[in-house]
């Protein structure tokens, strides 16, 4: 497979290990890992390469599962400086899908940016939050996206618009092809000093109420329309499981807590997990994490 990829500028990792991108530490190799130069250099890449060949874009691995197996064909990751660019026209943010939500907090707070301090707290990158619509805080992307620049398989970049994704809870209707470039999102100027008050109240409560240094991976199941997934999981006894290393936080039990397993574990648990709520309380609990590759 290695001979027959496209001569690129940026770089080819081979046999890559992913527990080393992802929040919960665990994953298999990646057969390929690609870390485009730009944007440039990922069109010439999608245009050249196999159509057979499989791709797959890893953001920051906050809210991703993958298997012990690894993941066949190409990771694409879009690390470099060119894709965590950011400008401001009007009342649009614009920024690159690479860059990391946490690193917004300068950008937002310093220009008074009304209405996206909930992003800066979100784990991961801005281009898997705006694929998954992430959301805290009363609020989520589908909020403040006016427009997307993607790219498809082909090579082929073009925007899109707020209305053309088909956002709801979690979930955006985005083809799997599609790889965010840019988001374009909407704010209300504001006061710089009470953007920085609302995004450091922000970390405050995510300090209080959600576990810190540990290997996590963000909420793991999506809230059942009026219901809180961490109550339905308490009152099944979810929450007491443990499969090897793989358990719930006790602290918030909505969170993975990986102290040394396999993803296998990991699989198993929030398996259990919802088969648990199923029975005791007849829901049917949806997973916000991801989980990909091979067994």
């Amino acid at each position: 497979m290695t001979d027959n990829l496209p001569k690129v500028r940026g770089i080819y990792k081979f046999n890559e290990l992913l527990n080393r991108y992802t929040w919960l530490n665990v994953g298999g190799p990646a057969d390929v890992m690609f870390l485009p130069a730009d944007e440039a250099d990922l069109r010439d890449f999608l245009r050249q390469k196999n159509p057979k060949e499989s791709i797959f874009v890893l953001g920051g691995g906050s809210n991703l599962l993958v298997r012990d197996g690894g993941m066949a064909g190409v990771v694409v990751k879009l690390a470099s400086d060119d894709f965590a660019k950011w400008h401001i026209d009007g009342n649009i943010l614009y920024c690159g899908a690479g860059r990391l939500n946490f690193s917004l907090k300068k950008i937002v707070a310093e220009n008074g940016l009304g209405g996206l301090e909930f992003l800066c707290s979100i784990p991961g990158t801005l281009g898997g939050a705006v694929r998954g619509n992430a959301g805290c805080f009363g609020s989520e992307v589908a909020n403040v996206l006016q427009t997307a620049r993607v790219m498809d398989s082909a090579g082929d970049v073009f925007e899109v618009t707020n209305a053309d994704l088909g956002f709801g809870y979690r979930h955006s209707a985005f083809p799997a092809d599609w790889i965010v470039l840019e988001a374009g999102l909407r704010f209300e100027k504001a006061d710089a000093t009470e953007t920085a008050r609302i995004i450091a109240q922000n970390d405050e409560y995510r300090r209080t109420h959600q576990p810190q240094g540990i290997k996590t991976a963000g909420s793991t199941f999506k809230n059942p329309e009026g219901m809180a997934a961490w109550r339905l999981i308490k009152e099944a006894g979810g929450d007491t499981l443990v499969f090897g290393g793989a358990k719930l936080s006790a602290q918030h039990c909505n969170f993975l807590h990986n102290e040394g397993t396999s993803a296998a574990d990991i699989e198993k648990l929030c398996t259990a997990v919802q088969k648990a709520v199923r029975e005791k309380c007849g829901v049917e609990l949806e997973p916000e994490v991801q989980t990909v590759g091979r067994e």
